[in-house]
């Protein structure tokens, strides 16, 4: 398997190349150069662990032998507290809940840091090299990825976070490691302020050749495709024949949902991924009519998707330009510099292929953890109930749709 970048379609790298590089020089992001095919038969009565290693090792076959990584993927969901690793939730009509809080710091994160940070050290360890990490997070990923990569020694660990603007749990996990290998620095603005950062020091290539560096954010493939996981896993644990499946899909910075996209690429027969944003809505207005248009950041109940520049978005744009590169940089350059950008009717009708959207008000929050509580006795935190809002009006009856919380 190789990989290429978004805006380079020439320069072909390795999975562990790409690993350890988080994100190319050019500004784009790295993708497979073909999609692999895991077809869903005879998986159904696999262990977490090993279902991850079907999915993961075509992308990874030739940095990675099947015993190192089957050994990275049993420490990594062993410490998970519950038997099924993320639980699926029948609430009745063909409606589902997959539970990932089941992970160290409680956060869906894990499920894709835990394996990273033991990735990375198998592979610094292969090289007999030291890293520096560095990260953006508007909450989940900078817990997540401080008790990943915590007590590595030949990791030090630098995560952004914009200063009073995560949840309070997740700052105290954040600033109450005394590991020192672990830095976490508020900044003075917002998570998009926190990225821009970041792939500023991915511009610099004079910065680059002194320091070996890399990211934990869902810039970093290797993010994704832990993520695929359990979009396979959820789909075999419905106890059921089904030929389809929808997901509903809190997102801030489209790296949960475009896991979902690659699922499907990958042969999961996915029918919809219904994308669900906050009253941070820019990737709801870009699905629905090609609106990209950065506005001012609202502070909402669900501050991990408080975000108006969503990396990921950049994968999937990729795709629905049929890999046109120089069509991609063109956009997104354009986007960045001006703040806005209008897509050309038929790529939002591709999106609109993929995808449904929604956007969700704190006031709709509040209506559903209530909702939920009394009628389902499902209490729900504010991300998952931005979720859960569109899995409760939809009535579709013939497939059945999973809710991620």
């Amino acid at each position: 398997m190789k990989y290429i970048s978004t805006r380079n379609l020439r320069n072909k790298k390795t999975f562990q190349e790409i690993v350890m590089e988080g994100m190319p020089f050019d500004g784009g992001l790295y993708v497979p150069e073909v999609w692999p095919k895991v077809d869903v038969v005879d998986l159904r009565e696999l262990k977490y662990a090993d279902l991850a290693f079907e999915i993961i090792y075509p992308y990874c076959s030739d940095s990675i032998s099947h015993e190192d990584l089957r050994n990275i993927l049993d420490n990594t969901y062993k410490e998970f507290h519950h038997p099924k690793t993320a639980p699926l939730i029948d609430i009745g009509q063909n409606k589902y809940i997959l539970e990932l809080f089941y992970g160290p710091t409680f956060a869906f994160k894990d499920y894709a840091l835990q394996f990273l940070g033991r990735l990375f050290q198998f592979l610094l360890n292969k090289e007999g090299k030291k890293v520096a990490i560095i990260g953006a997070t508007s909450g989940d990923t900078g817990s997540a990825a401080i008790d990943a990569f915590k007590l590595k020694s030949n990791i030090d660990i630098f995560i952004l976070y914009p200063h009073e603007k995560v949840s309070e749990v997740q700052r105290r996990q954040m600033t109450t490691v005394v590991e020192s290998n672990v830095h976490t620095i508020a900044v003075r603005g917002d998570f998009d302020d926190c990225q821009k950062i970041i792939k500023k020091i991915f511009f610099d290539k004079e910065f680059l050749s002194k320091v070996n560096i890399s990211t934990v954010n869902s810039i970093n493939w290797a993010r994704i495709v832990a993520q695929v996981v359990y979009y396979y896993w959820s789909f075999l644990q419905i106890p059921k024949n089904i030929n389809k499946v929808n997901f509903i899909v809190p997102t801030g910075n489209f790296g949960n949902v475009f896991a979902g996209y690659v699922a499907k690429k990958m042969g999961l027969p996915i029918e919809k991924l219904h994308l669900v944003t906050n009253e941070n809505d820019i990737l709801h207005r870009t699905i629905s009519n090609g609106e990209m248009i950065i506005k001012d950041l609202q502070k909402t109940y669900s501050p991990s998707m408080d975000i108006q520049i969503s990396s990921n978005f950049e994968r999937q744009l990729f795709e629905s330009l049929d890999r046109d590169s120089e069509k991609l940089s063109l956009i997104m350059n354009s986007f960045i510099e001006q703040g806005s950008y209008k897509l050309e009717t038929n790529i939002v009708n591709k999106l609109k292929e993929i995808y449904d959207s929604y956007s969700v008000t704190d006031a709709e929050i509040l209506k559903i953890i209530k909702l939920y509580n009394d009628k389902y006795k499902y209490l729900a935190d504010p991300h998952t109930a931005t979720g859960l809002s569109v899995l409760e009006k939809n009535d579709n009856r013939d497939h059945p749709f999973v809710s991620l919380a």
